[in-house]
């Protein structure tokens, strides 16, 4: 489901959820936005030390490896809810109804499971990082300023743990219209090429309003 989505909300506690969910997924994406930025900063400064004071900035590329977990990571949740996640709608995208529901239930049962599968290897990658007793807690650092590597470590099952919860909401969302037969809360709904032209439409026109 790649582009823009939407998703349907109510006043059940599945909705409920759904939305004080999607704010720590927010502040997810935003502190992996400024992991982004913070990298384009040492970028600068450590160009621009190689270049004026033939001085680079100390350990840029350990940096750039503790930062790459929180960039890749760290959205991954905020993604799922937008349905933004690259995948191939050509047969499901002409589905209506329950076969539509069932055929994301399907597909989000494999996914939660397969993230799960990740969750525990990467959760088992850290503990063999961490070490209460080693110095800086860690068993492993970087090789040039010596950066204990276990944060970063921790960063990927902490933020597929919070992708699980995000399936699980859907899982039950897909799961509720299956039963009930009404539109699924909390999932994002696919929509066609003219609806999202629109809608993308209508956000850049309240940019616009906005600047005005």
């Amino acid at each position: 489901m790649a582009g823009t989505s939407s998703v349907l909300t109510d006043d059940s506690w599945l909705s409920r959820f759904d939305r004080e969910l999607f704010k720590v997924e927010g502040v997810l994406a935003f502190i992996g936005g400024l992991a982004v930025f913070s990298l384009m900063l040492m970028a600068v400064f450590s160009v621009g030390g190689r270049n004026f004071l033939n001085r680079p900035l100390p350990g840029y590329v350990d940096w750039i490896e503790q930062a790459m977990p929180l960039i890749a990571f760290v959205g991954v949740a905020y993604t799922q809810r937008l349905g933004g996640h690259i995948r191939m709608d050509i047969l499901v995208g002409k589905l209506k109804g329950r076969p539509l529901w069932t055929a994301e239930f399907v597909s989000t049962f494999f996914m939660l499971v397969l993230m799960l599968l990740l969750m525990w290897g990467s959760w088992a990658h850290f503990a063999r990082s961490f070490d209460f007793g080693a110095p800086m807690w860690s068993r492993d650092s970087s090789m040039d300023i010596g950066i204990p590597l276990w944060p970063a470590k921790l960063l990927a099952p902490v933020a597929f743990f919070v992708l699980n919860i995000r399936l699980t909401i859907q899982l039950w969302g897909f799961g509720r219209a299956l039963r009930t037969g009404e539109p699924p809360i909390a999932v994002p709904m696919i929509e066609d090429a003219a609806t999202q032209a629109a809608n993308e439409a209508m956000h850049v026109s309240g940019l616009e309003e906005d600047k005005q």
